[in-house]
């Protein structure tokens, strides 16, 4: 990428960042314990709407956890209805279906209970709700919605995606591959249910992939260059927090303290990332869910060593920073030799959780497709370290692959 380009870019960018004080920012109002179910439900009794769609996913509903939430709700006389074929990287197709099940049952909010797939499928069905006439491709990027969308509450059931107190939706076209995000403020949930109980039954895999997924939001939030005094406290908090008990709630799915802990690092790190940004890592991974349908978390988790790698010296001072922040920074050191043990330190926690280091499936032939896609996300939108051309994904993308059979 020349440098007229990159320039281009970062002064996009500033314009961004500065633009964001003035836009209608909020945060999700939390019900959060043990009795969070309960209390939502009350919640929904006393707003008395007609119906409400519940849109979970396919995972969720063939071990049941749903119905921890529908059984609540029949006990509290909350008509609804559900939504239950989200699949992992929603496609159109889910939300359109979604939307026509949310008409006919004549609904006036929505639930959302599962990862970022149910949550992200439920906010473009918001969307679509207020603007019939405009379809889901048209509203890919920055926004493009700008009208106020049915009441959205989200249940996170993972520790994960954070997408519980984000703006942002990652929609995959299924006719084209592509995975990309929306991105506006009425898709920012109005309350977010946080219980821990709803993420003990999860997978040690799930748990692991949907952990580095939150370290990425915080890491990527951190050291792009659109931080607030606040955006950085939130990342700090959530790297904190992973680094403390993420292995802790892999290693122990009962480890009640270790999840409910991971669930605010989610919650921090979206909130994070949300106002601050995401970079190049995900750029990257949102390219393989849609071309491959690789697990998001996945995904991030083994791309995101090989990034901050690549950017070499120009993240070494926030990348010792957060080696502190994680407790592995030794006071000898400096500061290139800190960030080097922060990286080592994200290759290791993969490593302990068994996350591969490579990514399987990746065919040499698609990868000036990926990195037309990567690009065409990050580029000029993430506040990045440093900017990436189509060359330098080309180059990560040649590195997390494995070998072709």
């Amino acid at each position: 990428m020349n440098i007229c380009v990159k320039g281009g870019c970062r002064i996009f960018q500033k314009v961004m960042k500065y633009g964001m004080y003035v836009m209608p920012w909020r945060t999700p109002e939390i019900i959060e314990g043990e009795d969070a179910l309960v209390r939502l439900a009350q919640k929904l009794k006393e707003e008395d709407y007609h119906c409400v769609l519940v849109v979970t996913d396919k995972g969720l509903a063939q071990i049941g956890l749903h119905l921890e939430l529908t059984d609540v709700l029949e006990m509290y006389e909350v008509s609804y209805a559900l939504y239950e074929d989200t699949i992992p990287n929603p496609t159109i197709a889910n939300i359109e279906e979604a939307l026509a099940l949310y008409k006919e049952a004549q609904c006036e909010a929505i639930v959302a209970i599962g990862g970022g797939s149910a949550m992200d499928c439920a906010k473009v069905v918001g969307a679509r709700a207020v603007k019939p006439r405009q379809p889901v491709q048209k509203m890919k990027g920055i926004l493009k919605i700008h009208k106020k969308t049915p009441p959205l509450y989200a249940i996170p059931t993972t520790a994960g995606t954070g997408s519980e107190t984000t703006l942002a939706a990652v929609i995959t076209d299924e006719k084209t591959r592509h995975k990309y995000p929306i991105n506006d403020f009425p898709l920012i949930p109005d309350y977010a249910v946080l219980n821990p109980e709803l993420t003990r039954k999860l997978p040690r895999m799930i748990t692991a992939t949907t952990g580095m997924d939150v370290l990425t939001h915080a890491v990527e939030a951190y050291i792009g260059n659109s931080n607030t005094k606040k955006t950085i406290e939130q990342a700090k908090c959530a790297v904190r927090l992973v680094f403390d008990y993420l292995y802790r709630a892999y290693e122990n799915g009962d480890d009640m303290e270790a999840r409910g802990f991971m669930q605010e690092a989610s919650f921090q790190a979206g909130a994070a990332f949300t106002r601050a940004y995401v970079g190049n890592v995900h750029a990257m991974a949102h390219a393989l869910g849609g071309a491959y349908r690789v697990p998001h978390g996945l995904a991030n988790a083994v791309i995101l060593p090989y990034v901050l790698d690549y950017y070499g010296n120009v993240v070494y001072k926030k990348l010792a920073e957060l080696s502190e922040v994680a407790g592995i920074a030794l006071e000898e050191n400096t500061e290139e030799e800190n960030a080097k043990l922060f990286i080592a330190a994200v290759r290791g926690l993969n490593r302990k959780m068994n996350i591969p280091e490579k990514i399987g499936g990746i065919r040499q032939k698609d990868i000036p497709v990926l990195a037309v896609w990567a690009s065409q996300e990050a580029n000029p939108l993430y506040p990045v370290p440093v900017i990436f051309g189509r060359k330098d994904f080309r180059a990560l993308y040649r590195q997390i692959m494995e070998e072709e059979q």
